[in-house]
């Protein structure tokens, strides 16, 4: 599968710092420490509706991850996949009596469009799960062949991985058993399905249905995969056996991270499957998160239709910490916008303050768990002073534009 065009990111004089983040498995900020090469694997979209803004402030988040990681002269491998087969989308395209195909392809195009346009750099592998099932049916019958899997009795041809074969399952989210419960429930799992060995057991192959897609699974059966094992084994294949980040939003935490971190784990032996597990916050509208169950969505797509600048949209994601849950206003939007144009008019101005302390100070903001309303504070106090008429460096003002366009991605 294609990604999207890339752009050019401008070089900064000298070189940043090491990164720190959050991650969700040890409730703490630590570094990110990748040896030369720092590999990255984010959960992409399930194509039925159009890039919302929670998805966006998801792709800025990891975007600045690699932003950071780059500045500082690592090498950066960065997978993301598209779950272009799902229950979701089936569902939808039957509800609009459209081909399940043709609705993928489309919104995976526009997705691509909103990623270019807020200055997404494209990830290394762009990858959909139809393209993987030949290597996800190979691994499921690993775990079947080693017991860590078991097919359902019931002549579904349904297989289900075993937890009891992941014994440190559990560890990646932090929570008991009651809200892993809860949290399966909601969140695509099916506790409550007869003949599985614990409710808990996520789905690895789905058995051939009459009015379902499916395909050659080999000595699995026709079918197609499951949503956790398709990330692990896309990561695998093309970043390893142990990854610097596995990141998403979080509501992933719990089941398709821990899920898909058990499977990759039990599949190599070798745990943990990722050094930090980032999430992301939700975006929420009018007091509720954003979803497309809510049906309370903003679309980049539409927003850009509405001659929106995609810049400001950027900002207005940036302007909260990227753990937090935060909320999508009409003033959000117009004091980025504000913000955008001062930033654009301190960047024409004939001279600064110092160039270099700017770029110092947004890089340590950044590096610091990706501090990004912190860095836009610097920015801020910088291009106020410019306004103001302060400063005598003439190379300070491009130097201002090229930091925010490297390290925030906001071209002026």
């Amino acid at each position: 599968m294609e990604s999207w065009v890339g752009h050019e990111v401008p070089r900064l004089p000298g070189r940043g710092g090491p990164l720190t983040l959050f991650d969700s498995a040890r409730c703490g900020v630590h570094p990110s420490q990748p040896d030369g090469t720092a590999t990255m694997y984010v959960c992409g979209i399930t194509p039925y509706d159009a890039t919302h803004l929670g998805h966006a402030a998801t792709m800025i988040t990891f975007d600045l991850v690699q932003r950071m990681w780059r500045d500082a002269g690592l090498t950066v491998r960065y997978v993301q996949n598209v779950t272009d087969i799902d229950d979701p989308l089936l569902e939808r395209a039957e509800r609009d009596s459209e081909d399940w195909v043709v609705l993928a392809m489309r919104e995976t195009a526009l997705f691509r469009e909103d990623m270019e346009a807020l200055r997404i750099i494209p990830p290394e592998h762009y990858v959909g799960a139809v393209e993987s099932i030949p290597d996800i049916a190979e691994k499921v019958l690993v775990l079947l062949k080693d017991g860590a899997a078991y097919r359902l009795e019931d002549g579904t041809g349904d297989i289900y991985f075993d937890i009891s074969a992941a014994p440190r399952f559990g560890y990646e989210s932090n929570l008991s058993r009651e809200q892993m419960l809860t949290f399966f429930a909601e969140r695509g799992g099916d506790p409550e399905r007869p003949g599985k060995r614990d409710a808990l057991d996520p789905l690895l192959w789905r058995g051939a249905r009459e009015s379902e897609p499916s395909w050659p699974g080999g000595d699995l059966g026709p079918g197609r995969p499951g949503w956790h094992i398709e990330c692990a084994v896309i990561a695998l294949n093309l970043l390893g056996d142990q990854i610097a980040v596995q990141g998403g939003g979080n509501d992933l935490i719990f089941p398709h991270h821990e899920c898909s971190a058990a499977h990759a784990e039990r599949l190599t032996g070798r745990t943990p499957f990722a050094g930090h597990y980032v999430h992301a916050g939700m975006i929420g509208l009018d007091g509720e998160k954003m979803s497309k169950s809510k049906g309370n969505l903003v679309f980049v797509s539409r927003l850009r239709a509405d001659k929106v600048d995609p810049m400001a949209v950027r900002l207005a994601l940036l302007a909260a910490h990227y753990r937090t849950d935060r909320a999508w206003t009409d003033d959000l939007l117009a004091a980025s916008s504000a913000r955008l144009d001062r930033w654009r008019r301190a960047a024409t101005a004939p001279a600064g303050p110092s160039g270099a302390a700017l770029l110092a100070g947004v890089r340590d903001r950044l590096a610091d768990d990706l501090d990004s309303p912190g860095a836009l504070a610097v920015a801020d106090e910088w291009a106020d002073r410019v306004l103001a008429g302060a400063g005598d460096d003439p190379a300070a003002p491009t130097l201002f534009a090229d930091t925010v366009d490297a390290l925030l991605g906001i071209r002026l």
